[in-house]
């Protein structure tokens, strides 16, 4: 969790220099430059759109009618069209839900939620964070024309809440971070499940079975050991065509995909170094030999044998990393700064106006605000606690019941995949921009909250000695 190492080293040799720039830095750095999935392109996405919307030329440039420009995708007689912003929710979007899938799987396998009752806490937690939000939004807007928009409650933003965990570094325990991304990773799979069955249209049974057929090659190809990645990456795009066929939103073919890639190592570092060491000195012996080599055929064929020696030692090198690792390295820079950025600059339209900001305190907004940054809190600590109380759960080592508060209360950051609910709900037109609002401010709210919290259960900050 936080910089890598080296970043790291680089921001103590800074601080000697400026001081000031550095504690400065220091606090943003990990929201561009972590590991993992960082919410810094994103926020920078979202102003930028938030400006563009509302900037007086802003009809003039275009903006918006950019991002539903038409795209048509067609083979044979068979064309499938969305605007370019559909697009991206529906083909870019996944990406980021692969990391969460593979992810999540990782920590549950092997990391702190390997026991059972340590991962059943934040799904305990999970289902308190869907349904008391809900039974708040509907207790202020059940009746009203704004509730179709319950769904819009129920998930949570991980690249955001990530990437505030990520300020503190190594200040928290690495049980928090997979706590905060179980949970949010099961709040968003409940997401996308009411997406399909409550905001999405009829599901055509075919995608389905194009997306299982799918799912069935990868674990077929896993189990036969098969390593080559180009299978693995076309039987993922049929997963994902199908379920964007079956009508249910393609982000739940990322999760699904990013579950299936395996967490273990296909061999272990102690058999590495049993099996490598004959080729090691193979090679050394081989590239010696062409060294001292009296013609050029001679040093040819001793070079290609150090060059055989050397492709064995790669290959068996990659072995000993898991896949996963391997595949959320690969996408998370596109993830940072191409997927989510790209995803907040067509889905952020909110227009500030008079007409809109009378609508803060109406059902809609209101209860968005208070299902996210009341409801998301108070559901994920009732559930854990009554959970952990049952001995059904168990809080993962380190893990303080402050820190819990912290996590629930960045569950209230309840922004991607709520905007686009907002828009499945309402459309077009003020609804969406109202609710679009509420989730705007319940975010920020949540945001600080949460921040604060955890601000305060992070251990002192170790300020490395200026070299003598």
């Amino acid at each position: 969790m936080g910089l890598p190492p080296r970043l790291t080293g680089r921001a103590a040799a800074r601080a000697h220099h400026s001081p000031a720039a550095s504690a400065f830095l220091r606090k943003i750095e990990p929201l561009f430059a972590g590991r993992e999935v960082t919410g810094g392109p994103l926020l920078l996405a979202t102003i930028l759109a938030l400006v563009m919307t509302n900037s007086p030329w802003a009809g003039g440039f275009g903006f918006e009618r950019f991002w539903d420009t038409p795209v048509t995708i067609g083979f044979g007689g068979r064309e499938v069209s969305h605007g370019l912003a559909e697009w991206i929710d529906h083909a870019l979007l996944p990406l980021f839900f692969v990391i969460v899938g593979a992810d999540v799987k990782r920590e549950i396998a092997v990391g702190p939620l390997a026991h059972w009752r340590s991962a059943a806490f934040p799904l305990s937690g999970a289902l308190g964070g869907m349904l008391v939000p809900v039974g708040l939004y509907l207790a202020v807007a059940g009746g009203t024309p704004a509730q179709p928009g319950w769904g819009a409650v129920i998930t949570t933003d991980t690249a955001f809440g990530l990437a505030l965990i990520a300020v503190f570094a190594n200040r928290l325990p690495a049980g928090l971070r997979a706590t905060m991304l179980a949970f949010a990773a099961v709040d968003d799979v409940g997401g996308l499940l009411v997406i399909a069955f409550a905001y999405s249209g009829a599901i055509d049974p075919w995608g389905l079975v194009a997306a299982a057929a799918g799912l069935a090659g990868i674990m077929g190809l896993r189990r036969i050991g098969w390593v080559s990645s180009v299978p693995y990456v076309l039987l993922a795009l049929l997963v994902w065509g199908g379920v964007l066929e079956s009508g249910i939103h393609a982000t739940i073919a990322g999760v699904l995909i990013g579950l299936t890639v395996p967490v273990q190592p296909r061999l272990e570092p102690h058999d590495f170094a049993q099996r490598v060491q004959r080729r090691v000195d193979e090679f050394r012996n081989a590239h010696d030999a062409a060294e001292d080599a009296h013609d050029d055929e001679e040093e040819d064929r001793h070079r290609e044998r150090a060059e055989d020696r050397l492709g064995y030692l790669h290959e068996m090198a990659s072995a000993t990393r898991e896949a996963s690792s391997r595949l959320i390295e690969v996408l998370t820079p596109w993830v940072n700064y191409v997927v989510l950025p790209l995803f907040a600059l067509s889905n952020v339209r909110i227009h500030i106006s008079g007409d809109l900001l009378s609508m803060i305190g109406g059902p809609l907004v209101m209860g968005v605000v208070l299902g996210l940054v009341v409801g998301k809190p108070l559901g994920f600590l009732a559930f854990t606690w009554v959970a952990s109380a049952l001995g059904l759960a168990r809080r993962p080592d380190q893990v303080t019941w402050p820190m819990v508060a912290g996590v629930g209360a960045l569950a209230g950051i309840g922004f991607t995949i709520s905007l686009f609910i907002a828009g499945l709900a309402f459309g077009d037109g003020a609804m969406r921009e109202a609710a679009s609002l509420g989730v705007l401010l319940a975010s920020v709210l949540a945001a600080a909250i949460g921040y604060a919290i955890l601000r305060h259960c992070a251990e002192p900050r170790h300020v490395a000695e200026a070299p003598s």
